[in-house]
């Protein structure tokens, strides 16, 4: 293996960046404000003027405010310096209802925004990305998928120039399958360069992709916002405390996935159970109805001759 420039710590120290953890240690701290920065303007395209020069961390907490509320946790949101509101959110499992989930996420961080007495036009735009390690869309192909308001029958949009809603996924299953295919360039989209940082380690199958790194290094070399985040992504998976707090973290999820695999396997068995009852249950009343006798019947099923007994008694 070639000599690492970029990173000098094997490879597989590095913390998953997907665990929403080590994500927002290094997209969620003022410190590393520069890279939330870049990272935003390649998610949102947003160049020359519409460059994205300034972020404000806020508080996570959203709703709650009367006892009965839901309170939601969001992995990061940021206020620009143009006053949109954006929420990142990295989703390592698949959740139920993901699309109500987001547009929840959405509606309390819109509405929050407004303050007592103040009026509708104070509210500003608002962006939610959920950046998920799993396939959601499955009827597109595309690794990145952009959503707005729009009018049915003019295809327009409400608003061009200044939407209230825009909603992002991103699906790293997908961005590996066509980088690996050869399907996207690495050199001129930023967007490509962050998702590489974000695929390369995966942490829950003990794999670390070395091709992308290499490519990786090639890129840091002219990208000085590259560079801050490998050493921000060094530095913090060598830190005893956030290592501790990773291992939880990837430890819980694991579990939580294990027990969601063991609880549909469990459904599916008990499932089986129930058919297979109901079919002897069929053959038996049947027998019974053609005078088929009650031993073949026991043979055929599996049911003692009481319990059949019992069955057409009832």
């Amino acid at each position: 293996m070639t000599k690492q420039i970029l990173c000098h710590i094997p490879l597989s120290k590095l913390l998953d960046l997907k665990v929403d953890f080590a994500f927002k240690q290094l997209f969620g701290s003022e410190r590393n404000q520069e890279i939330t920065i870049a990272f935003l303007n390649a998610i949102l395209q947003r160049t020359d003027r519409d460059v994205m020069k300034e972020v404000v961390f806020l508080s996570q907490e959203v709703g709650g405010e009367y006892n009965e509320d839901k309170q939601s946790r969001l992995d990061i949101v940021v206020k620009t310096q143009a006053g949109e509101y954006i929420n990142i959110e990295m989703q390592l499992g698949n959740k139920q209802s993901m699309f109500k989930r987001t547009m929840f996420y959405w509606a309390r961080l819109y509405v929050g925004q407004l303050q007592r007495g103040q009026g509708y036009h104070a509210l500003a735009p608002t962006i939610t990305i959920n950046i998920c390690n799993y396939t959601l869309l499955t009827d597109t192909p595309h690794y990145h998928s952009t959503y707005h308001l729009y009018e049915d029958l003019t295809g327009q949009r409400v608003s061009a120039k200044n939407d209230v809603l825009e909603v992002h996924f991103i699906e790293i299953n997908k961005f590996l399958a066509a980088w690996f295919a050869d399907e996207v360039t690495h050199v001129d989209n930023g967007l490509v360069r962050w998702l590489m940082l974000l695929s390369m380690v995966d942490a829950r199958h003990h794999r670390v992709y070395d091709e992308i790194y290499q490519k990786l290094e090639e890129l840091a070399m002219k990208d000085n916002h590259l560079q801050q985040a490998f050493n921000a992504w060094e530095d913090m998976s060598q830190t005893p405390e956030s290592i501790i707090a990773y291992q939880s973290r990837l430890k819980y999820i694991i579990d939580e996935e294990a027990s969601i695999v063991d609880a549909k396997q469990a459904g599916i068995e008990e499932g089986l159970e129930q058919g297979i009852a109901q079919k002897n249950k069929e053959i038996i009343l049947t027998g019974l109805q053609n005078n088929v006798p009650i031993d073949t019947l026991a043979l055929l099923t599996g049911y003692s001759v009481e319990q059949i007994q019992q069955l057409y008694q009832k």
